[in-house]
């Protein structure tokens, strides 16, 4: 029987942490299944999905703690499968003016809208006349399955006058 691991990993970047990683994961016999990762100010970001067989585990568990993953960070949560009701997903592209707050008041407006972000970039970048800072998020959300978007762009778009918001279905 096979089982899932959801693995967050954070740790100075570095050529081949990456590679090594998959080692670790590969020697057990697991299979890396999906993964999102990102350098930020000269530090590694990521999280991971991999299927393993139940009797590589605690084994698998070990060896992330090992010499192998050495200035690594890595917590490990199994995957808990349940069954959710059913949702559709969003893009979305919001860009406006940068303010503090800003990524707290959008994920605020996605929740009260009934959404769920599932993935969400956010970045700096310059108007093009004026060149002062614009806020951009891009990202996937999901909202419960009949639910109306306009409900979320609406939700979204009440931040204020200077947010456009891209949404595709």
């Amino acid at each position: 029987m096979n089982c899932f691991l959801i693995m967050t990993v954070l740790g100075s970047d570095r050529p081949g942490l990456v590679s090594s990683l998959s080692e670790i994961v590969a020697r057990h016999d697991g299979n890396w299944l999906e993964s999102r990762m990102s350098r930020l100010a000269g530090q590694f970001a990521g999280i991971v999905r991999v299927e393993i067989p139940a009797s590589s585990l605690d084994a698998l568990l070990s060896d992330l703690e090992g010499p192998g993953a050495a200035g690594l960070t890595i917590q490990t949560a199994r995957e808990d499968s349940q069954d959710l009701p059913k949702r559709s997903t969003l893009s979305i592209d919001v860009m406006g003016n940068d303010r503090p707050g800003i990524v707290k008041e959008l994920t605020a407006a996605i929740a009260r809208a009934g959404g769920n972000v599932e993935e969400l970039t956010t970045g700096l970048e310059s108007a093009p006349m004026s060149g002062h800072p614009l806020f951009r998020a891009r990202g996937e959300i999901s909202i419960r399955e009949g639910s109306e978007v306009s409900t979320l762009v609406a939700a979204i778009e009440s931040l204020g006058g200077d947010l456009t918001v891209d949404v595709t279905v």
